[in-house]
């Protein structure tokens, strides 16, 4: 298992906690936000999921992988 910390924009409430968190789940990572810090913290398995598609479903959700 692979963890990685990504700063997102864009996140404000507890919505935007379930919703990344939730999207995360549905592809096989675990997701910890940070809404204080604005950051993600990942975990996945990097020989299953790339880490760009990690990016790519928090960025489909409506938010900003920096």
């Amino acid at each position: 298992m692979k963890t990685i910390t990504l700063n997102v924009n864009g996140m404000s409430c507890q919505h935007c906690v379930n919703s990344i968190e939730g999207a995360l789940k549905q592809i096989g990572a675990g997701g910890n936000v940070n809404l204080s810090n604005a950051s993600v913290e990942v975990q996945f398995d990097e020989t299953k999921l790339p880490e760009s598609k990690i990016k790519e479903t928090i960025e489909d959700q409506g938010y900003d992988v920096v």
